[in-house]
């Protein structure tokens, strides 16, 4: 390992061992072309913060979907106490919601959706009717 030898006490230290050129005579300094490199960079920042963002806009969408449902049973009209783990059926009867657990082929009312309690008291979709557009429904 060798180090640049300390200059004695005032003289200037030696210019071959400066990290740029110090004489005219010196070979010419390019500067690296660093355009490619900047274009990749970014392009793959690009693609990769796009990629996270329609992630993050996916699981917003979901979770507000999720946070709707729940909303509107919990807000229906239930008539007895859901057991966990059990699916129920969700009705729109005379402008309003009812949870039911009459299946939608014995109950000839508009079915909404059949939802599972899940033991974190939250409702899971098992299935929802094709003619329920959930964007119209929760506006």
């Amino acid at each position: 390992m060798s180090e640049s030898p300390e200059p004695e006490a005032g003289q200037p230290p030696s210019r071959a061992f400066l990290p740029y050129p110090a004489s005219t005579l010196s070979p010419r300094i390019v500067p690296n072309d660093l355009s490619t490199y900047k274009a990749r960079g970014i392009s793959q920042v690009e693609r990769d913060l796009h990629q996270k963002l329609v992630e993050l806009r996916e699981s917003y969408v979901s979770a507000v979907e999720h946070f709707n449902w729940n909303k509107l049973i919990y807000e229906a009209e239930i008539n007895f106490e859901p057991v966990v783990g059990q699916t129920y059926h969700l009705y729109e009867i005379r402008d309003r919601f009812a949870l039911s657990m009459i299946g939608p082929a014995e109950w000839p009312q508009r079915h909404i959706g059949s939802f599972r309690l899940n033991v974190g008291r939250q409702w899971e979709p098992v299935e929802i009717a094709e003619d329920v557009d959930p964007a119209v429904l929760f506006g």
